[in-house]
């Protein structure tokens, strides 16, 4: 996707969000395919994989949300309902949600289920829905 971004902004900030974006948005639709296919076969490994997934993902997400964080709200003036602006913050909630998700992870694994799930889709739901309103509200302007 291309993407015009007002002048001012850093190239190695611009290239680093693009870089990381869209990786946890990989790692949590794995942990999220892992919980159903725990929750069909009720195999250990389905959730164990879930929770490194998880974990991997909330680290990695923390990279483009302090570029986007000071780029969007230091930086430049946006309005409210921007489309930068609400892909910040579905991803915000997606990414509590996903730490929550961690601690429900960390629990025994029948204890997971269907708590673990049902974060998880949310998580990607939040996440996708952000991803899809950014890109068509971007091509719109």
């Amino acid at each position: 996707m291309h993407i015009h971004y007002p002048a001012g902004r850093s190239a190695l900030a611009v290239t680093l969000y693009e870089l990381f974006n869209p990786i946890p948005l990989g790692f949590f639709v794995a942990a999220w395919i892992f919980d159903i296919l725990y929750i069909k076969t009720y195999e250990l490994m389905w959730t164990h994989a879930a929770s490194w997934l998880i974990a991997i993902g909330l680290i990695i997400a923390i990279i483009p949300r302090l570029i986007n964080l000071v780029q969007v709200w230091v930086g430049q003036r946006y309005p409210q309902t921007s489309a930068i602006k609400v892909h910040f913050w579905l991803n915000l909630v997606a990414i509590l949600l996903a730490i929550i998700n961690a601690f429900v992870h960390s629990r025994d694994a029948w204890a997971v289920v269907p708590t673990g799930a049902i974060l998880s889709t949310l998580v990607v739901i939040l996440l996708l829905l952000g991803n899809v309103q950014f890109a068509l509200r971007q091509r719109i302007a």
